[in-house]
């Protein structure tokens, strides 16, 4: 199934029913007053969080979401039906903008089964018995049901995962997420191979995290060089990361500091998510050459960027191969370490206060 993580859709609630104007017509009734019934409300249109999706692909195909109007209303004082709701159904982690302002969401769905109210749909018109007073035993006028709403959303999906993978174009992700997941993402001995991001569920030591491969960035992401500033929205959602740095690159201390760079000009709380970070590609380069972009690698981690914990800014990148699978369990197991801590920070700030007591 083909990613996408941004559609456009055009949205319009439904139009409130007519009220009726009508009148008592029974046999032996002489003086029969208005028995006129009120419209019914139009549908809303709602946007629902289902679990089981990943992508925003239907909205490729169906662009157009009206719901229903309500019914009229009739004689005999019957009120008209409510219309239908036009649901649309969203993957985990989709935030909904209006077109006209897209700095601050109308919704922002994590849960399954979270539903928002988009555009609510117009009320009925009353029927002529809602105007009967004293001086007007017959009033001959009804009110028509309200207009909907219409406006044109954007949807953008930042995908949710435990743990996400950074770093240049050809920095070995997609490689890693293949060795470690059932994920098969195109691999390829060039840079942005990947232009989508990809997601697997890994499986070390009888525990489960899902982990993402996010496309290659580069210098000027954050303002939307090479698609950055899109890529950037789906390390949001990630708990930590793995910032993988290519070993058989010009210079790993260089590489590091351009993807710490971007991450904090995009969103200074993304330079401070927990981070591990592994030369890759080791097998590639020989033992001197591997020593060389070891102690670049350690200079610019120890000069440049936060880190999970007091101290761990000192300690050694770690060195993995995907291909010859060296130094992958060793980087699985140190991700579980710091998804656990991540989690762990995460309830803690959730956890409501307890009550005053005297």
């Amino acid at each position: 199934m083909k990613f996408l993580d941004q559609a456009r859709v055009y949205i319009r609630s439904g139009d409130g029913g007519a009220g009726c104007v009508s009148f008592r017509r029974e046999k032996f009734i002489e003086f029969g007053g208005p028995d006129g019934g009120d419209g019914g409300r139009g549908g809303d249109v709602v946007v629902e969080c289902a679990s089981g999706l990943n992508t925003l692909i239907d909205f490729r195909y169906q662009q157009h979401f009206k719901a229903k109007t309500g019914m009229h209303g009739m004689g005999k004082n019957r009120a008209g039906g409510r219309g239908a709701d036009a649901v649309l159904k969203v993957p985990e982690g989709t935030q909904v903008y209006d077109e006209e302002d897209l700095e601050r969401p109308l919704a922002d769905l994590k849960t399954p089964g979270e539903r928002v109210v988009i555009a609510k749909g117009g009320n009925g018109g009353f029927g002529n018995a809602h105007f009967t007073t004293a001086t007007n035993q017959a009033p001959r006028r009804a009110n028509p049901g309200q207009p909907g709403v219409e406006r044109t959303l954007l949807l953008r999906l930042k995908l949710i995962a435990d743990l996400g993978l950074v770093g240049l174009p050809n920095a070995g992700k997609s490689t890693l997420l293949a060795a470690v997941s059932a994920a098969r993402p195109k691999i390829a001995d060039y840079p942005f191979t990947t232009l989508h991001p990809n997601l697997g569920v890994v499986r070390i030591d009888d525990r489960d995290f899902v982990l993402a491969d996010i496309p290659g960035l580069i210098e000027g992401a954050h303002e939307g060089q090479g698609l950055g500033d899109r890529f950037l929205g789906h390390v949001e959602r990630c708990g930590a990361l793995i910032h993988l740095v290519d070993a058989a690159g010009d210079h790993a201390g260089a590489a590091y500091r351009i993807i710490r760079g971007e991450l904090a000009a995009y969103r200074r709380d993304l330079a401070e998510k927990p981070e591990i970070v592994a030369l890759s590609k080791i097998d590639a380069v020989d033992e001197e050459t591997l020593k060389v972009q070891r102690e670049r690698l350690k200079r610019a981690m120890r000069s440049y960027g936060p880190s999970l914990a007091a101290g761990a800014r000192r300690a050694p990148p770690l060195e993995l191969s995907a291909v010859a699978h060296r130094g992958v369990s060793e980087a699985l197991r140190a991700a579980l370490a710091v998804i656990d801590s991540a989690r762990a920070s995460e309830t803690k700030q959730a956890a409501p206060a307890p009550a005053w007591t005297a």
